[in-house]
Order: C-alpha cells, then sequence, then structure tokens
C-alpha cells in the first residue's frame, strides 16, 4: 500500500504506537519523531505513543518529549502501530528498535529520501520534499497543531533546509514555516541554538578539519577527515561535526564537498554535499547508501583514503 492522505488513517484503531528513525539522529530524524509523538498525545489521549531512538545532541532536548525518549530495551514491547520517519531502510534503524518493528502488526514508513526501500506496510515517500517534517506536517490538521508539535517540526525543516536555503526550499516550505511561527515558537533560538551554536571543542575541531581539508579535481572537490583517536581525544561523537561538511561545501569553486570521520567499530561514516550539478547520491548509491542529489552520505568499512580516491572516481565520472 501506497501514499496516505492524513495521519487519521494510519492512527485510525491503533492503541499502542511505536515511533522511530534513523540511527545517530539528526533535526530532521528528531523533530518528525518528536513531532509525531506530540501531536499524538495532544490529539489522540487514548492512544500510546513511544519514540524509539539512540542519543541524540542535546541542544534538541529542548523539545517536549525528548526526555522520555527511550533509547534501550529491557523487554520488548508489542505495538500494534509502528510508524519508522525519516529512514528509507531498516538497516539503518537502532538495532535495539528492529526487532520491535518486526514484532508490530501494522508498519507505516514517512520520508523523503530517493533512496527509500519501501520496506513498511504503508510507505508515503516523497523525495521531492525538503524535510520529513515537512512530509509529516502535510498529514496533520494544521489547526490541531500547536508549540509543542511545531517546535520539533520548525526544528526539522531548519536543518534539512539549511535553515530555508538548500534547493529542496520551496514556496510550501516556506508557508509552512510561517504557519509554524504563527503557533507562538521562538523560531530565532531555534535556529540559533540548535543549528548555528557550536561548543568550543566542535568549533575547534571545525578548524582542524579545515587545516587538514585537501582539494582535488583543481579545486572543484574539496575532502576531509576526522580519524576516532581525535574524537575520542576531545570526546566528540562523529555527529555533533555536523557543521564541518557545510563548511567545507562554502569554499570558493568547490562543487563536491566529502567529509569522512571514524566511527568506534573503524567502519568510515562519508556525507557528501554538492552545489550545482554533480548527483552524489548517485555517488553514495556507489557504496551502499543515498539520500538526495545536493545531500547524501553511506557507511563503508576499509581505509579512509581508499574510499576518498574511491569517491573522488565516482565524481569524475560525471564531471
Amino acid at each position: 500500500m501506497g501514499m496516505i492522505n492524513s495521519i487519521d488513517e494510519i492512527l485510525s484503531g491503533a492503541v499502542n504506537v511505536g515511533i522511530t528513525g534513523h540511527v545517530r539522529p539528526d533535526g530532521d530524524c528528531v523533530g518528525s519523531t518528536l513531532g509525531l509523538y506530540n501531536y499524538i498525545i495532544k490529539n489522540y489521549p487514548n492512544i500510546k505513543a513511544t519514540v524509539y531512538l539512540e542519543p541524540f545532541e542535546k541542544h534538541f532536548m529542548y523539545i517536549n518529549g525528548s526526555d522520555k525518549v527511550v533509547n534501550k530495551i529491557e523487554t520488548p514491547v508489542k505495538h500494534d502501530l509502528f510508524v519508522v520517519l525519516d529512514c528509507g531502510d531498516l538497516n539503518r534503524v537502532a538495532e535495539f528498535v528492529r526487532p520491535l518493528i518486526e514484532g508490530a502488526e501494522r508498519t507505516v514508513c514517512i520520508d523523503h529520501h530517493m533512496c527509500n526501500l519501501a520496506f513498511a506496510d504503508v510507505n508515503h515517500v516523497l523525495p521531492k520534499i525538503s524535510s520529513t517534517c515537512e512530509v509529516l506536517y502535510e498529514l496533520f490538521d494544521g489547526d490541531k497543531v500547536d508549540k509543542t508539535v511545531a517546535e520539533p517540526i520548525y526544528t526539522g525543516i531548519i536543518h534539512d533546509t539549511g535553515v530555508l536555503k538548500y534547493q529542496s526550499t520551496t514556496k510550501r516550505t516556506m508557508e509552512i514555516a510561517g504557519a509554524l511561527i504563527d503557533t507562538g515558537i521562538d523560531f530565532t533560538s531555534i535556529i540559533d541554538d540548535t543549528f548555528f551554536r557550536k561548543t568550543y571543542i566542535q568549533n575547534y575541531l571545525l578548524g582542524k578539519a579545515l587545516i587538514n581539508s585537501k582539494l582535488h579535481m583543481d579545486g572543484k572537490v574539496i575532502s576531509s577527515y576526522m580519524p576516532l583517536e581525535i574524537l575520542e581525544e576531545y570526546n566528540v561523537p562523529g555527529r555533533d561535526l555536523g557543521g564541518v561538511i557545510d563548511q567545507l561545501r562554502f569554499t570558493e569553486g568547490v562543487e563536491v564537498a566529502i567529509f569522512l570521520y571514524e566511527l568506534p567499530d573503524h567502519s568510515i561514516k562519508a556525507s557528501l554535499r554538492s552545489v550545482n550539478y554533480i548527483d552524489v547520491n548517485a555517488v553514495a548509491n556507489e557504496f551502499g547508501g543515498g539520500g538526495h542529489i545536493r545531500a547524501a552520505g553511506f557507511t563503508v568499512k576499509g581505509e579512509a583514503e581508499d574510499i576518498l580516491n574511491r569517491i573522488v572516481e565516482e565524481i569524475k565520472k560525471q564531471d
């Protein structure tokens, strides 16, 4: 079964709803999962809702319900409905959540990734939309969206559009952002505190990443790599280095930015961004990943230098 018209359709008859997103949750993942959670607890008092996610950055903890997110399970819970948001592949869901999804009576996926594998019973996937939060908002009744729902939804849209700047931003995205602002959210603080503000250590490591960056293909491609020993030395998880890839992308003359960092299991996480014409989703596909045309990523085993060389070779095929 495919597209749905409203959240009522999927919540009909549900009593115990599980909600999750992808590993290493970003703004759109946290925003969409907690946006749905808050919409349910406000408008469907008879439904019990639980969000399951890996720990996320503390600047998202201002969102209502963030303190109730479950990040480990002692005894499995049976859900009659499980909603997976901002994630197109069950392998990108936290391992502890997968048995709950498999044990649920019904599954629904709401997403905007073009590489979505349509693994759920119902897959509501709109790849041209800016963010999963925007996709989700269109399923809500706007009159039932209060501040507790608007805050996470606005957060997700801001994060996945680079503060309403990426090419995925449309007139409709702006209209939704305006409607969310009308609920009374502190939109200035949301942007400053969750998107722009960095800790001293994050800024220090951004500087380190820029100093160690390299240019390829006559300056069309820029790359940087952060090994695990540095991340461990400063006690920073790689997910906290989200600002690095954007700063690399702002380099004059650059078409593609590549940021690699080493995960605790020694696999390499790669983030790719392009400016005008390179399809980084196609590049990420070659490594088993994906995302969007201008923003994609993947995780793979191997040596960082070899992976980087392979990425550059894939980019050359499109240049």
